[in-house]
């Protein structure tokens, strides 16, 4: 009898013991992993973004730059299409730089501690360090996270999933889920270079814009191109989207077709306890690379980065420019409703 209660105490001590060193695995990781992801000098990752959410899924390649405290390059390019954007963030402020519509926007603003990205591994080590529910598991290769995001679209994806190498202690993937944790976005990090820097001068944003002897050395137009070239892309004939985002007493109440000259320009007017107006109209290339002033904060909508202040947001897609206005939604509400925006009748 003495034996069998020696035994099963025995048993009852290695089982508290091993569920204390499972307690103590979590917070081993997650102290690697800050260590590893938010200590580095510096660093440069490939990876690619597949985003799910709003229609057919699309594909980006993304390359990222950080070198500490504050400098950071970040593009993305959609597959398929010769069309890149590009945020830099160095000691002469945050801009985004759209090279194929010769455009540059320059912002006073502290991105990325606000409207980050998963794809920046700073700030993957935060979301896991800042989440109090954050639950851990362990497979063969890997460690398994499931944590809450804290980013732009915390509201309509509030659930992520970082997969981390138990190898190399590093990020392999995150999938950004919805509310009812069906995959929307889904990051695979392809490289990771731990300690590289590079130098300030490789952040200054004329290195990543045409320049005015590249302009020149490019063939004239023909005669029969558009007149002031550079001015205006040609106005091609566009489709209205309409956005899916459904907020309770609010509804479509007016449709307007504005034309100035070949310039169509459609504004939707929503009115009910979450009013708003959206504008859309084809995007024109700019005549110069100089920056412009923007208000507000970059903002990464996943498909392309955007401009938002408190009360507006504007962006660019597929040759289109949108803007959307109110005094009635929350910032994140106006990033639900420019990330819900597609091309279809309005039900």
């Amino acid at each position: 009898m003495g034996n069998r209660y020696v035994t099963w105490l025995v048993l009852i001590c290695m089982i508290l013991l091993l569920s204390a060193c499972g307690a103590a695995s979590q917070e081993k990781v997650l102290k690697k992993t800050s260590e590893k992801w938010s200590d580095t000098k510096g660093y440069e990752l490939e990876a690619t973004m597949e985003i799910k959410a709003g229609g057919e899924p699309r594909l980006y390649d993304v390359n990222v730059w950080h070198t500490k405290p504050d400098f950071y390059r970040v593009e993305v390019v959609e597959d398929g299409k010769d069309v890149s954007q590009m945020i830099v963030r160095n000691a002469d402020g945050v801009f985004v730089v759209t090279p194929t519509l010769n455009k540059m926007y320059k912002f006073q603003s502290d991105w990325p501690k606000k409207n980050s990205q998963a794809y920046l591994i700073g700030a993957l080590a935060e979301d896991l360090k800042e989440d109090k529910n954050l639950v851990m598991r362990e497979e063969d290769k890997a460690y398994i996270f499931e944590a809450a995001t804290r980013n732009s679209y915390k509201n309509s994806m509030p659930h992520q999933q970082i997969t981390v190498d138990k190898k190399t202690m590093l990020p392999t993937s995150v999938v950004i889920m919805n509310d009812v944790k069906e995959e929307q976005i889904r990051i695979t990090f392809k490289k990771i270079k731990l300690g590289v820097q590079h130098a300030e001068k490789e952040y200054a944003v004329e290195q990543f814009t045409e320049t005015d002897e590249t302009k020149g050395e490019q063939a004239a137009p023909k005669e029969e191109d558009k007149e002031a070239v550079g001015a205006e892309v040609e106005y091609e004939e566009f489709q209205t989207s309409y956005p899916s985002a459904n907020f309770e007493n609010t509804n479509l109440v007016d449709e307007k077709v504005i034309r100035e000259g070949d310039m169509e320009r459609v504004v939707l007017t929503f009115e009910g306890d979450k009013a708003y107006t959206i504008m859309q109209q084809p995007a024109t290339k700019s005549t110069s690379m100089l920056p412009v002033s923007s208000p507000g904060d970059p903002v990464d909508l996943g498909f392309t980065i955007g401009a938002i202040t408190d009360t507006s947001i504007s962006w660019e897609r597929d040759g289109v420019a949108f803007f959307v206005a109110s005094s009635k939604l929350s910032r994140e509400e106006m990033i639900e409703v420019a990330s819900s925006m597609t091309i279809s009748s309005m039900k």
